[in-house]
């Protein structure tokens, strides 16, 4: 059983392709649902607070799921667990149209929170599972630049078709073709591949002569149990507490970023086709940059580009509401996803060097956990910080400083991960 990306390039590929599609599910939600919002039920006139509400269901349900999908993927398998994320995402887009009441999208996303946190989770880990430690940077950036940019055009491509066929006719025909694809390739092209990680665990065990080891948290059990595992990556080491935190806050900007630009741009007269590419910018510059700063991390280390992709995304956020054009939105955004492909690929990268190989998929889906539930937790954040400071501009400076602050606290708890530049003594 070999490792590395050249002798298993077939099933990164297919890796590859699944979160492709899996961002553009994610995508097709992030341009429509939010015009649906103020167009068919009037959400704009009435509470930030209800406007907000799908993000908040989705970020929580996301976040749990990712918890559970790390736990099954150990026992049922990783092809399984992607298997079950297809299948609970298929009603998704009959949902949105036929939906008669806001309810119902959030109840669709609903779902599909369920289905990000499963088949996401399952498309990083198996990735991890079949390449060397020496390839985690450039294989989460590879993993979140296809993912990204499959969320950059959808939300492109969804504009589009809802000028066409209408928000919900169009959203009905996307999904229905992407998550039909989606599911017959991971029924039929997808490999198990739990057991090159539990071959992993053995060559753990007995490293090469020579080999810089990682720096493992140390007095975790053998068989570490889901309490012990949320209370290591939540509080118990330090270093992955750093991390988890900055995963929390850095999707406040995602959650600005789906929820409040669509209507802040159409509060400033920018149509669905405009909202879209500028939308399209920070997602092509986040998923196109990825691969970069995933292999640079390789090379350079994971911490400097953490903590300075919080800072400058934060910075690419504050440049928001000072403009007033599409070309400065677009520079907003693209500063914003230069940031995000910085920290992205390369908190989860950093999970992955100090997580051992026997509880890798466990690390990874708590990480997951925290930073997806940072969706729910920065919606509420916007909500209120939208209500209380009179206007959408007050959500735009409450994340710009948490990254700032967040960003400042990674600096200080958090440490180089990567074994050859940081090797346990």
């Amino acid at each position: 059983m070999q490792f590395g990306i050249r002798a298993n390039v077939r099933q990164v590929i297919q890796q590859l392709v699944q979160v492709l599609l899996v961002g553009m599910t994610l995508g097709m939600m992030r341009n429509v649902v939010p015009a649906l919002a103020e167009s068919d039920f009037g959400l704009q006139r009435g509470s930030f607070m209800l406007l907000v509400a799908f993000v908040v269901a989705f970020g929580f349900v996301k976040g749990a799921m990712n918890l559970v999908a790390g736990r099954l993927a150990e026992t049922m398998g990783r092809r399984i667990v992607l298997l079950l994320g297809w299948l609970i995402a298929v009603p998704i887009p009959l949902l949105v149209y036929v939906a008669p009441s806001w309810n119902w999208i959030v109840a669709a996303t609903l779902l599909l929170g369920v289905n990000q946190g499963l088949t996401w989770s399952m498309t990083q880990t198996a990735a991890l599972d079949l390449t060397r430690p020496d390839q985690r940077g450039v294989v989460i950036g590879l993993n979140e630049f296809f993912g990204y940019v499959g969320v950059a055009l959808a939300s492109v491509v969804t504009g589009y078709v809802a000028a066409l066929l209408g928000p919900r006719l169009g959203l009905l025909w996307f999904g229905g073709l992407v998550i039909g694809l989606a599911t017959l390739l991971a029924w039929l092209a997808i490999t198990e591949t739990l057991p090159w990680a539990r071959t992993e665990t053995r060559n753990a065990a007995a490293p090469a002569a020579g080999a810089p080891r990682p720096r493992y948290p140390q007095g975790v059990s053998s068989e570490p149990g889901t309490r012990e595992m949320f209370a290591l990556m939540s509080w118990g080491d330090r270093r992955m507490a750093a991390l988890s935190q900055a995963g929390l806050v850095e999707k406040f900007v995602d959650a600005l970023a789906w929820v409040f630009w669509p209507v802040y741009l159409h509060k400033h007269g920018v149509g669905l086709t405009g909202i879209g590419w500028i939308v399209a910018v920070y997602g092509f510059c986040w998923g196109a940059a990825q691969y970069f700063t995933g292999r640079a991390s390789d090379r350079l280390g994971r911490q400097r580009l953490n903590v300075w992709g919080m800072w400058i995304c934060g910075a690419g956020v504050a440049l928001f509401p000072l403009g007033r054009s599409p070309g400065w939105w677009s520079l907003s955004a693209a500063v914003t996803g230069l940031g995000m492909a910085m920290l992205y690929p390369n908190l989860s990268a950093a999970v992955a060097d100090i997580a051992h190989p026997h509880w890798r998929a466990s690390a990874i889906g708590i990480y997951r956990f925290w930073r997806d539930l940072g969706y729910g937790v920065g919606a509420l954040a916007l909500g209120a910080a939208a209500t209380l400071g009179g206007g959408l501009e007050a959500a735009f400076w409450m994340v710009a400083a948490a990254m700032a602050v967040s960003g400042g606290v990674l600096q200080v708890w958090g440490e180089e991960t990567h074994p050859r530049l940081n090797p346990a003594r």
